[in-house]
């Protein structure tokens, strides 16, 4: 078998000191040569890899022959943004984890499994490129009918497209300055360009989304009002209230949650201070709590505001497990080592040490070992007593997950939600409110962007059905 093909990318030493696009992408030949891997089994596991059920398989074919506009109508019969999912899913986990080379059980795809992600790209980049998209169907019956979507993240952006293209007029009522919701604030530019972003929310501009941004629904606008004036409503709200550690010392200075810390510099552009008025605070010594996406996005931004202002890099990582169960995507850990993030693991945060002008300048902590697998499935960690020791940290960052925002559904009592404050849905994305679909984070969802699109899809084919038998 042919070795896979790997997509260039920055030198590590190029690459701290700016945000531009880490991985470029594959060449036209790369990609026939990678396509050509590919064993097009009678029986492709890696669809159902796929939360939105890509035919994989069709593709990659069509990409060998050099297909690459037939490609692309396959890729967006399916995925309405395959230039971002290309680009931020965690396909080691999905489609590439059902490849036939990554042997049944594995907990990640082998290492040789085929790069469907990047083939994704490639194909998705064609599209823009060469400025193709599916043909509209609208359907005469739906014309008349309006949908209300509120945010802009990854599901309320997909449903929007989903909706529009047959005929019905979509406005999304987005809270932020700009559009994009976790995809803009959430995730640097490094790995999701914003031209690319831009791309695809233009796009649904184009064939009639209309996007009201700064208007907060539940406060600027009530549930009950949206539903006088629009025919369904889909709340892709996302989860936006980060959690915390529960530890003293934690309302210390410098100690930012990734949430606030990722929105200055990715939404706000506090990398390019002065020229944009919104500072954050940059520590000699920067620790990082936490093993996810947002963890790793968090530690390699924060490396590049400190080469960027001059300071030597110190980023740390602290994670009570072993890297074996971090639930970040392995590309962007390997990133973050090639540029000298720090990993320690096995180990807790305990205590957050103040200095006499109550910021922080150290974090105790203790060893950990793992016990048997929790709730997750993933081996416990259990805190080894007398292990104590301390850790310099004059600024640190929260990346222990997120919660949902109960700010609407605290306002809106009639709208069902679970012990976490997740929107509770039936099988079809309606909550409790009829004609109130909602899907992503809000209704518990793992926090990927093409599960989520997965459930705007879901919603968006239920509006559609219930709007039509009426």
């Amino acid at each position: 078998m042919k070795n896979k093909i790997s997509p260039h990318e920055l030198s590590a030493d190029e690459r701290i000191n700016n945000f531009k696009e880490v991985v470029s992408g594959y060449s036209r030949q790369e990609a026939i040569e990678e396509a050509r891997r590919c064993l097009q089994c009678n029986d492709p596991k890696c669809i159902g890899g796929c939360p939105v059920g890509i035919d994989i398989k069709k593709f990659i074919s069509q990409v060998v022959k050099g297909d690459f506009k037939g490609a692309f109508y396959t890729i967006k019969e399916k995925n309405n943004f395959p230039s971002i999912c290309g680009r931020v899913c965690p396909a080691e986990y999905q489609c590439r984890k059902a490849c036939l080379f990554t042997k049944k059980g594995s907990g990640c795809a082998a290492e040789n499994s085929i790069n469907i992600h990047f083939l994704e790209r490639f194909v998705a980049d064609y599209g823009i490129k060469h400025n193709l998209q599916l043909p509209l169907k609208a359907n005469p019956k739906l014309t008349n009918y309006r949908v209300a979507v509120v945010g802009s993240g990854p599901a309320g952006l997909c449903i929007a497209g989903e909706l529009a293209r047959v005929g019905m007029k979509v406005t999304i009522f987005e809270g932020l300055h700009q559009s994009g919701g976790v995809l803009r604030y959430g995730i640097p530019s490094f790995r999701l360009p914003r031209n690319i972003l831009n791309y695809e929310i233009d796009y649904l501009k184009n064939i009639g989304v209309e996007i009201v941004n700064n208007i907060v629904i539940g406060r600027t606008k009530t549930l009950d009002e949206l539903k006088k004036e629009f025919s369904a409503i889909f709340l892709g709200l996302g989860a936006g209230i980060p959690s915390f550690l529960g530890i003293k010392g934690e309302n210390l200075a410098n100690v930012y949650s990734a949430n606030e810390f990722l929105t200055r510099v990715n939404l706000m552009e506090a990398d390019k201070f002065p020229d944009y008025q919104t500072p954050v605070n940059i520590g000699k010594n920067i620790i990082v709590v936490g093993g996810g996406n947002t963890a790793i996005d968090s530690a390699r931004v924060a490396l590049r505001m400190q080469a960027i202002n001059g300071i030597e890099p110190d980023v740390s990582i602290l994670y009570r497990r072993t890297e074996q169960e971090m639930p970040a995507r392995r590309l962007e850990v390997i990133h973050a080592k090639e540029e000298g993030v720090n990993f320690r693991f096995l180990t807790q945060p305990v205590e957050f040490i103040s200095d006499n002008k109550g910021f922080t300048k150290e974090v105790e902590s203790v060893k950990c070992e793992l016990g048997k697998p929790d709730l997750s499935g993933r081996k416990r960690p259990i805190a080894k007593k007398g292990t104590n020791f301390r850790i310099k940290a004059d600024l640190a960052i929260i990346a222990v997950g997120l919660r949902a925002n109960k700010l609407l559904t605290s306002l809106t009592p009639s709208l069902k939600v679970d012990k976490w404050g997740d929107i509770i849905v039936d099988k079809s994305m309606q909550a409790s409110l009829p004609g109130v679909y909602a899907g992503g984070d809000i209704v518990g969802g793992e926090g990927t962007i093409i599960e989520a699109m997965g459930m705007a899809k879901k919603a968006a084919a239920s509006i559609i059905i219930n709007i039509s038998n009426n």
